[in-house]
């Protein structure tokens, strides 16, 4: 019996199936770009712990910052022992977001926290109630979280009443665009259709947010063109209604730049969520936002017991010390390059790539049965990301229809490790013809 076969025995009956895994495989240590399982086998990672180790698994600098500060202490809840930490980053954080204006940020623990803080947050300040959010979002797995996130099957399956106030409009979703038009002949209808969605399904001055991902992670790396969110941005400044930019995914350098709002020039969100990345695998989020209406909320309004734990805390500064002094984000636009050329080429021998989207590295591949109808291979997808594996590679997808192949390896990814990587996803490929 093999170390994966005995774990997994016990896993099955110590833990409940809804607490899934999409890999096979039990990982005893992970560096850089690498993982080792419990057998002694080396995975490439594509995954990044669903988008979590920008920096790479174990960056010196993040394992440095907590075994320091876990020296000193561990917790003593930011509420009622402060520390200096909390304070530098928020400091950091306020001077990286887009924009002029005066910021404020507090700090939770996972993504899913830090949009409902965000909403809390909008909603206090406003005096207003309904949220507007989109199709093919994710915002999380909570309560308001998972009535955010627009896909059905596993997240809210079974697991309703959902949160009220919540609306839900049409993205920028080009390669399947709702409105059945091409982009830029279009003239970005998406966005506007925002105007008729305040007259048909919620009122602009009961709108306490607009709640967007700048590229939609889970639903498939969607990626919007130039001059949505300046366009979406407009409406939302016209109607006095705040619009927040879900960077949970999509920030920490993913898309070669700081945060992926960044890429659509002259765009300041009035609250930015950041996690995942933000702390090389601690547990921390941040919500980012203008001053007024992060300052709203009274005295106690906001908080929890492990948020903006010190630990996190510094683990993320020394991200942050990773990304801009070894300037690993330059490494990410990089490597965006160079996947963004791969796919490409991939997508010009292999039909079943109907699209390849996304920034910098924040890349994907949508795998059609075939180009002309785009009917979504969704077993292909499975299959691929399982051949992958077997071959040494981890691999993801998402999407609505499980049809979208996505990369989210670290930017400590060796040039040989990333280009064995592309040739296993090459191979699996060409066996599924």
């Amino acid at each position: 019996m093999t170390a994966y076969t005995a774990l997994q025995q016990r896993r099955a009956k110590s833990i409940p199936q809804g607490a899934y895994s999409v890999t096979p495989g039990f990982i005893q240590k992970a560096e850089g770009a690498m993982m080792i399982d419990v057998d002694g086998r080396e995975l490439i990672d594509f995954a990044g712990g669903i988008g979590v180790n920008n920096v790479g698994h174990c960056h010196p600098r993040v394992v440095a910052a907590i075994q320091d500060q876990a020296g000193k202490f561990i917790h003593t809840c930011w509420h009622v022992g402060m520390y200096e930490a909390y304070v530098e980053l928020a400091e950091k954080l306020n001077s990286l977001v887009p924009g002029d204006s005066e910021k404020m940020t507090m700090f939770a623990n996972s993504g899913a926290e830090a949009v409902e803080n965000a909403v809390k947050a909008t909603r206090y300040a406003t005096g207003r109630s309904a949220v507007v959010c989109f199709e093919n979002a994710f915002h999380g797995r909570t309560l308001l979280g998972m009535s955010l996130t627009s896909k059905i099957k596993p997240y809210k399956y079974n697991f309703g009443p959902f949160a009220p106030e919540i609306y839900r409009a049409p993205f920028a979703y080009c390669y399947r665009c709702p409105f059945n038009l091409t982009h830029p002949g279009c003239d970005l209808a998406c966005a506007d259709h925002l105007e008729e969605f305040f007259i048909n399904q919620v009122d602009p001055e009961d709108t306490a947010a607009v709640l967007a991902e700048p590229i939609q992670g889970e639903g498939g790396f969607i990626t919007p063109p130039p001059g949505y969110f300046q366009r979406l941005q407009a409406i939302c400044r016209k109607y006095e209604i705040p619009l927040i930019i879900d960077e949970v995914q999509s920030g920490a350098g993913r898309t070669g730049k700081f945060l992926a709002i960044e890429h659509w020039e002259g765009v300041e969100p009035d609250v930015i969520t950041m996690a995942k990345s933000l702390a090389g695998g601690m547990p921390l989020s941040a919500i980012t936002g203008r001053s007024e209406i992060m300052n709203k909320p009274h005295l106690g309004g906001l908080g929890g017991t492990y948020s903006g734990n010190p630990l996190a805390c510094r683990a993320a500064l020394a991200v942050l010390d990773a990304l801009f002094e070894d300037k690993l984000i330059q490494r990410g636009a990089e490597l965006g390059r160079k996947v963004r050329t791969r796919f490409e080429e991939m997508q010009s021998r292999y039909e079943i790539i109907g699209d390849v989207r996304g920034i910098g590295p924040m890349l994907a591949m949508e795998l059609v049965q075939d180009r002309e109808s785009k009917q979504p291979a969704s077993e292909t997808a499975k299959k691929l990301t399982q051949i992958s594996f077997d071959k040494g590679l981890v691999l993801l997808s998402c999407g609505n229809y499980g049809n979208v192949i996505r990369t989210l390896m670290p930017f400590a990814i060796t040039d040989e490790q990333l280009e064995r990587g592309l040739q296993i996803l090459e191979e699996g490929l060409k066996e599924l013809g």
